[in-house]
C-alpha cells in the first residue's frame, strides 16, 4: 500500500472482451473527474479472448490468477492492490462505476465494508432474472440476516468497497462464488462496520458465468458451516426435546387416539430414535462450534462462553452417569416386576424403550464430555 494512492479498483475478468474496455474507461473518467488518485487492477481468471490485451492497452494492471473461481480472482487482485481503499465490481458493465465516489465517501467516514444494494436502488429491465430477483437473492439474503443478525438487503451484490485494513482482518479464504458471502460474514464476525448504499443494476454485456443452483448451494453451505447454531444446535434441540416429550407422554397416558389412528409402541420407538439422533447432532454442534472458534473462524459468543464457564469434565461425567444409572434402574425394576410375575406376560415396552434411550444418551454424554474437554484444552493452550 502506498500513502498517496487512495483507491484500487479491482475488476475480476473471465472472457469479458465485450465489456472490459467500457468498464475501465468509466473508472478512468470517474477518477479523473473526481481527482481521485487510484489504480485499476484486472484480475484475469484465465481469459481466452482479447480481454487481457484490451485491459492492458487501456492502462490497467493485470493480475493473472490460474485457479478458477470468483474468490480466486479477487484474492489475487486485492493482494496486489496498493490503495488504502478497494472498490470491487464485475467486468460486465452491470454496475455504474460512476458510483465509486459514493462508496469512497462511506469508507472515508469509517465504514470498513460498503455494499451496494440493488434492491434499495434500481434494477433495470433484463438485468436480473425473476427467479434471482424474487427467489434466490431474497432467500439467501434472508438466511444471512437470520443466521448472523444483520439487516443487509443484498449480500450478493458484486459492487462493494472495503478498506485495506478491514480486508486484512477478514482473512478471507474461499475461492468460489461464496467469497461474497464470506466477506459479509467475516465483517460481521470481526465487528467491522458495514453499511449499504443504493445502486443501479444494468443488463450485463457478454454471457454469464453464473451457475444458479451450484452457486446458490455454495452460499448456503458456507452460511451453514459458519453458523453451527442453525445447522446443529437448533434442529438437535428441537428433535431431542420432542422425542423425550413423546416418550414421557406415552408412558403417562398410554395409547391415545389421534387423526383417526391409535398411537403406541411404534411412536415410542420412533421418538427414541429421534431423541438419540438429535442428541448426537447436539453434540456434533458443540464440537463444531468450539473447533471453529479454536481455528478463529468464529468469535466466541455468549452461549459458548457460558458453556465454558459451567462445563467441566467431572460435571459431564456425572450427568452421563446419572442418565445411564436412571436407565439401568428403570430396566432393573422392569426385570424385577417380571421376576415377581414368575416370568409371565409383561407389557412394559414403552418404559423399556425409554430406559434404553437413557442408557444410550448417558453413554454418549460420558464419551462426549471427554472429547469436549479435549477441545477446551486445545483452546486454552492455543
Amino acid at each position: 500500500m502506498t500513502d498517496d494512492l487512495e483507491v484500487s479498483v479491482v475488476l475480476p475478468c473471465l472472457n469479458e472482451e465485450d465489456a472490459i474496455g467500457g468498464c475501465i474507461n468509466k473508472v478512468k473518467d470517474c477518477l479523473a473527474r473526481e481527482k481521485i488518485k487510484g489504480e485499476i487492477i484486472v484480475a484475469d481468471n484465465g481469459s481466452t479472448d482479447n480481454s487481457v490485451e484490451i485491459a492492458r492497452s487501456l492502462g490497467a494492471r493485470i493480475a493473472p490468477e490460474p485457479r478458477k473461481g470468483y474468490g480466486s480472482a479477487y484474492l489475487r487482485g486485492i493482494a496486489q492492490a496498493q490503495g488504502r481503499y478497494i472498490i470491487m465490481a464485475d467486468s460486465d458493465n452491470t454496475y455504474d462505476l460512476g458510483d465509486i465516489p459514493a462508496f469512497l465517501e462511506k469508507l472515508r467516514q469509517g465504514c470498513g465494508l460498503v455494499i451496494g444494494s440493488r434492491f434499495k436502488g434500481k434494477i433495470n429491465k433484463g438485468a436480473m432474472s425473476w427467479s434471482h430477483r424474487y427467489i434466490g437473492n431474497p432467500i439467501l439474503s434472508g438466511m444471512c440476516r437470520l443466521f448472523f443478525n444483520t439487516k443487509l438487503s443484498d449480500i450478493h451484490c458484486g459492487m462493494r468497497g472495503i478498506s485495506a485494513e478491514a480486508f486484512r482482518k477478514m482473512r478471507l479464504r474461499t475461492l468460489g462464488m461464496e467469497f461474497a458471502t464470506e466477506m459479509v460474514v467475516s465483517a460481521l464476525q470481526n465487528n467491522i462496520k458495514t453499511c449499504e448504499i443504493p445502486i443501479t443494476y444494468y443488463p450485463r454485456e457478454g454471457y454469464s458465468k453464473l451457475k444458479a443452483l451450484p452457486d446458490a448451494w455454495r452460499h448456503i453451505r458456507f452460511m451453514l458451516l459458519y453458523c453451527p447454531a442453525w445447522l446443529y444446535l437448533i434442529p438437535g434441540l428441537v428433535g431431542f426435546v420432542s422425542g423425550i416429550f413423546l416418550m414421557v407422554f406415552l408412558i403417562l397416558k398410554g395409547t391415545f387416539l389421534f387423526l383417526g389412528h391409535r398411537w403406541d409402541v411404534h411412536l415410542a420407538v420412533f421418538a427414541s430414535a429421534m431423541s438419540i439422533l438429535s442428541y448426537q447432532v447436539l453434540n456434533l454442534g458443540i464440537y463444531a462450534h468450539n473447533f471453529a472458534i479454536t481455528q478463529r473462524l468464529l468469535k466466541p459468543d455468549k452461549f459458548t462462553l457460558a458453556f465454558q464457564r459451567h462445563f467441566t469434565l467431572e460435571r459431564g461425567l456425572l450427568l452421563g452417569a446419572s442418565l445411564f444409572l436412571a436407565g439401568f434402574i428403570t430396566d432393573a425394576l422392569i426385570v424385577a416386576e417380571w421376576f415377581s410375575k414368575h416370568f409371565g406376560p409383561l407389557y412394559r415396552i414403552r418404559e423399556s424403550v425409554f430406559a434404553m434411550t437413557l442408557l444410550v444418551i448417558g453413554l454418549q454424554t460420558i464419551f462426549s464430555s471427554f472429547f469436549i474437554s479435549l477441545l477446551f484444552l486445545k483452546r486454552k493452550h492455543s
